[in-house]
């Protein structure tokens, strides 16, 4: 069973140097039918102007990732991690029993264009950590790179959760099933370009939720970059 999210659906907050849709009910914007997907919480796609971002703020008992597609980000945090985020580069930050930091645009002349995403964690109180890794467009071309996983696997970020993350790149005749786990859902958003999901023609910024369904079938990309969410059946995370 396939359940689209479209992006033209999406919550939307402009404030001048920010540009923010929301998939998910966030900040401002509440749906009652949009409070995430089994684990998976926020998925805001941001576009920051040059220069702007994030001042200080707090975050706890949360795992957060950020994926950026254009432009770079420039994170500061209360443990004293300072990093630049570009393209291919994913971070993941848990926030356990607290933690500050900022993020801003690293350049003064061009946007920075990214996603951020929240996951429920399974634990509370967890020592804060920072993890950052680049994953090459050939290890994502025509193919679902893992980018995010419970125990690191093959080269990808931990997360406090029984929920893996993958990422792709499509275009043209590059395709792929994937064969989703016994008894799991899965959620797929468009960060870029359009693709055939299940037959269905998704496009930037559309997502779907993924029920009962064995085979995720990939096709017909046109400059498309996904991202495939393997979560579990927790119907009780809608309810928050």
């Amino acid at each position: 069973m396939l359940e689209l999210r479209p992006s033209a659906q999406r919550g939307n907050a402009n404030f001048g140097w920010l540009q923010s849709q929301h998939s998910f009910s966030f900040g401002s914007y509440y749906d009652p039918e949009q409070l995430g997907f089994s684990d998976l919480l926020v998925i805001n796609e941001d576009q920051v102007k040059p220069g702007k971002g994030f001042d200080t703020h707090g975050h706890r008992d949360m795992e957060i990732f950020s994926y950026v597609l254009e432009g770079a980000l420039e994170h500061r945090d209360s443990m004293g991690t300072g990093s630049v985020i570009r393209p291919g580069d994913v971070q993941m930050m848990s926030a356990g029993s607290g933690i500050r930091h900022s993020e801003y645009n690293h350049s003064r002349e061009e946007l920075v264009h990214f996603l951020q995403i929240w996951i429920v964690p399974n634990r509370k109180g967890v020592e804060p950590r920072y993890q950052q890794q680049h994953f090459s467009a050939a290890e994502k071309r025509g193919k679902l790179r893992l980018i995010i996983s419970p125990d690191g696997a093959d080269g990808s970020l931990s997360v406090y959760q029984d929920a893996r993350v993958y990422a792709g790149l499509f275009d043209g005749e590059e395709s792929q099933t994937f064969m989703l786990p016994e008894n799991r859902y899965a959620y797929v958003h468009i960060a870029r370009g359009s693709i055939d999901v299940n037959g269905e023609r998704l496009s930037a910024g559309d997502g779907v939720r993924i029920r009962q369904e064995q085979q995720i079938a990939l096709q017909n990309g046109e400059q498309a970059e996904v991202l495939l969410f393997d979560l579990r059946p927790n119907e009780l995370a809608l309810v928050r």
